[in-house]
């Protein structure tokens, strides 16, 4: 798999600290994105999730879980969520940010089964592109108001989308 790099620790990337692993490569090209040095899917580094797991073993004892960040993690879904199966099995929550909508990624998985892999992995989806003219620096875990949390566990349970609320 190809990355643009990793933050041990962040408080930005969904509930909790977070290691946060963001994967190098993305097709959305979003105006005013904060990671544009993610877009080129030659760029960053190779390495496994493997390797990925290794090290987040030794991240602090505080870390809550793993986020798949970006670039656009379903561009690697297959390795995302051979990652995330791992990271579920320390214990750990998964939270998948994608430029790409909720029912596009329904839609995508019925053709490639590593799209439907990576979604049942994910705990917390944040789905949809960055808008800049709907930028809201008040949002919990993103940047614009389109930008929608979608709890995974209760959507498959209740087979509609589930928001989760965007307060503590």
């Amino acid at each position: 798999m190809r990355i643009a790099g990793i933050v041990t620790e962040s408080v930005v990337d969904g509930p909790g600290i977070r290691y946060v692993v963001f994967a190098q490569g993305c097709p959305h090209a979003c105006e005013e994105c904060q990671n544009p040095e993610t877009w080129d899917p030659e760029g960053g580094y190779e390495t496994t999730p493997r390797e990925l797991i290794r090290q987040i073993r030794k991240a602090p004892a505080s870390i809550r879980g793993v986020t798949l960040s970006g670039g656009e993690p379903f561009m690697q879904a297959a390795e995302m969520a051979e990652l995330a199966r791992r990271v579920h099995g320390l214990g750990m929550d998964v939270v998948t940010y994608t430029g790409y909508v909720y029912e596009d990624l329904v839609a995508m998985a019925l053709k490639d089964p590593a799209v439907a892999q990576l979604l049942e992995q994910t705990d917390l989806l944040v789905d949809g592109p960055y808008v800049k003219t709907l930028k809201d620096l008040s949002l919990r875990f993103r940047g614009s108001s389109n930008q929608r949390m979608i709890d995974m566990k209760a959507t498959r349970a209740q087979g509609k989308v589930i928001l989760l609320a965007d307060h503590p």
